[in-house]
């Protein structure tokens, strides 16, 4: 049996495979390589009026990387709407270290010292692979998706990875394209040089909204 690591998942994504528990409580981990692959267009993200002015508005404080764990941890609860999580013991250890590495980056949504908000991901040169999102405020997910793209557009990134189309990524203009286009265009990004943490974030906003804000 291949033991699980970091570097094992580091290699999965590079060949465009993802892990994920049946539950919370499933001692084992299964590999997707799906047909189609949902990406969300970084040039082409859509982000709705009413979202833009919530953004401008600023209702949250937005950090990156100083509660990773708290993030995936709060994915990892049971919703209302999402009853099952995929996210177990191996999943918290492994993409723990993969941010201990570098590897692994949280966008988080603050208000009033809470964390209620955010998303994690996996970043390997210029791709960055979407994992999961959670809000226990409204709108403070979808915040915290058009800051994730804004820095990686301003970062060099080339690709945003989100596994699986959802009805709730789709008004930001997610497609899905077939597997062969999805790993060229990996392959392509994977050789991006990029710097996730060296992003003036107002500006990557501005840049984001162009000129009519």
């Amino acid at each position: 049996m291949i033991e699980l690591s970091a570097s094992l998942l580091l290699r999965a994504y590079a060949a465009g495979i993802f892990p994920m528990a049946e539950n919370a409580d499933s001692e084992e981990l299964y590999w997707f390589d799906p047909e189609r692959r949902g990406v969300l267009p970084l040039e082409g993200f859509h982000v709705p009026r009413k979202l833009r002015k919530t953004v401008r508005r600023g209702p949250f404080v937005l950090r990156f990387d100083t509660a990773f764990r708290a993030v995936i941890e709060a994915c990892a609860e049971p919703t209302p709407d999402r009853p099952k999580t995929w996210i177990n013991g191996d999943i918290l250890r492994l993409y723990t270290e993969l941010h201990e590495r570098g590897c692994a980056h949280s966008v988080e949504c603050w208000s009033g010292g809470q964390l209620v908000g955010g998303l994690y991901g996996v970043a390997l040169g210029g791709a960055f692979f979407g994992e999961s999102m959670f809000s226990r405020v409204t709108d403070a997910s979808k915040v915290a998706l058009v800051h994730l793209v804004a820095r990686l557009r301003a970062a060099g990134y080339t690709l945003l990875d989100a596994q699986f189309v959802t009805e709730h990524l789709s008004q930001f203009g997610a497609m899905e394209i077939p597997r062969a286009e999805y790993r060229r265009r990996l392959a392509a990004a994977l050789a991006v040089p990029t710097d996730f943490g060296g992003v003036d974030q107002e500006a990557a906003i501005t840049a984001l909204f162009g000129p009519e804000g």
